[in-house]
């Protein structure tokens, strides 16, 4: 529910002000030049989709 409450402020914003789009688009490609912190996130995002493993597995 807050993502999208997020995103609708985050596209708010871009109608209010158009010059602000040419700012997210340079800082989303500023993060995804960045392979580590794109690979970080990933791992991020994948982790909380697994099962939790409990204990040693014997």
């Amino acid at each position: 529910m807050m993502r999208w409450l997020l995103l609708g402020a985050l596209l708010g914003l871009l109608l209010a002000y158009p010059p602000l789009l040419a700012l997210v688009v340079a800082a989303a490609a500023a993060v995804l030049s960045k392979p580590l912190v794109v690979a970080f996130a990933a791992g991020l995002a994948v982790r909380s989709h697994l099962p939790r493993v409990r204990g040693w597995a014997r």
